[in-house]
């Protein structure tokens, strides 16, 4: 499924530094047109060997949805000669797979603008093969993103075929000095908006994905709503307001992200606030859901869950943690409730899912859907019966 948010006309303010977003003013535009917009950068996303999987995250997520960047193709030779939203979500989307860097770029007149490293391998790091692609890139002008704990704008070769070819890096993760950093100061309280994070029971759930498709429900129903990223994919989708949450040391986590948050209900004074959640609050390998929840406040949380998911992303020996547990574990770390309860579809047939939300809608005593397989109207009627003030457009921090 292809999404694209329907935000009101706002003035945004923007994430600052390595991790803000590209502009590109489009040239066929006359200066001084009251419509003129930034011209998204045209991007190939390399997602070698993992398009469609887990550790192809970011791939996954740039070709639903991308408000930074037009994307035009995804290198993966499994899937060379597919269109990804089928490979996907089984829907055509006309952004094809090809199997190298050269088909990528004589798929295109122009050689596009972006090359993004799609892939988030739980190294952070890059392989050889793929440093290679990387200089390719470089070689044909094209500038760099990249999601990795691995900055490739402090390699030294990497870096300086950059400046020779002059092009830029950008490193989603690479944080501001910690001179600059915030420290948590209790002002998110004093935001009107109400903020709701998306959490998970495991990392690489589809937290962000049902954050997306949720802040297109409830701003197409005149629900004022901004999505806060909180990891590399979301700030690479074109997030104004965020901060990459696993690359801020610990002492400024908490600040850090309630800044973006107060930044974001001053910028666009939103009706609602959705924080995209990182790892689980149970996950022993993450620390990233306990600083949301802290940072955030959130008044409510929405629960993404994969019920055939048997262990823990890259944890064999992890069995995967039920619902029910992490709703408690969650409410008793947080002064928050868990409104809903969302469903990761891997490896379950319809029949399946049908009968998971009716069986856990009833044991839970919650409403449960899924983003993409089920009608959006049902993740809006989630928030909506929490919260039915928002019909009439009264904030209900203020209530």
């Amino acid at each position: 499924m292809k999404t694209e948010l329907q935000t009101a006309n706002t003035i945004r303010r923007p994430v600052r530094g390595a991790q803000a977003p590209p502009v590109s003013m489009d040239p066929t535009r006359q200066p001084g047109s009251i419509a003129q917009r930034p011209a998204r950068p045209t991007a190939i996303v390399f997602c070698e060997a993992n398009f469609a999987k887990i550790d192809g995250k970011t791939a996954n997520g740039l070709v639903r949805h991308s408000e930074a960047y037009r994307i035009v193709s995804v290198i993966d030779s499994n899937h060379s000669g597919d269109d990804s939203g089928m490979v996907l979500d089984g829907v055509i989307n006309n952004i094809p797979i090809l199997e190298s860097l050269d088909a990528a770029a004589a798929h295109e007149t122009v050689v596009p603008e972006t090359f993004i490293y799609g892939m988030a391998p739980s190294s952070g790091r890059l392989s050889d093969t793929d440093r290679d692609v990387v200089l390719d890139a470089i070689g044909r002008g094209m500038n760099i993103v990249s999601g990795l704990h691995e900055y490739l704008s402090d390699d030294v070769e990497i870096a300086q075929a950059a400046v020779q070819r002059q092009v830029t890096i950008r490193d989603i993760r690479k944080p501001k000095p910690s001179k600059d950093m915030r420290l948590f100061d209790g002002s998110v309280a004093h935001v009107d908006a109400l903020r709701i994070a998306v959490l998970g029971t495991d990392c690489a759930i589809g937290k962000r994905t049902t954050a997306t498709v949720l802040a297109r429900a409830l701003n197409a129903n005149g629900i004022k709503t901004v999505l806060v990223g909180t990891g590399q994919t979301g700030l690479m989708q074109g997030a104004k307001h965020g901060v990459a949450m696993d690359a801020v040391p610990p002492q400024f986590c908490c600040g850090e992200l309630e800044g973006a948050i107060v930044a974001a209900s001053k910028a666009e004074q939103p009706d609602v606030i959705l924080i995209e959640g990182q790892g689980a609050l149970s996950h022993p390998a993450f620390c990233t859901s306990a600083f949301i929840l802290r940072g955030s406040q959130p008044d409510a949380v929405i629960l993404q869950h994969a019920p055939k998911r048997a262990h823990r992303c890259d944890f064999p020996n992890m069995p995967m943690p039920n619902v029910a547990s992490e709703i408690a574990l969650i409410e008793a770390f947080s002064n928050t409730k868990v409104i809903g309860v969302t469903l990761n579809h891997e490896g379950m047939s319809e029949t399946e899912i049908t009968d998971t939300i009716a069986d856990q809608t009833v044991n839970l005593s919650l409403p449960v859907t899924d983003a993409l397989s089920r009608p959006e109207v049902h993740l809006l009627a989630m928030v909506v019966g929490a919260y039915p003030s928002l019909r009439q457009g009264t904030p209900v921090a203020a209530i």
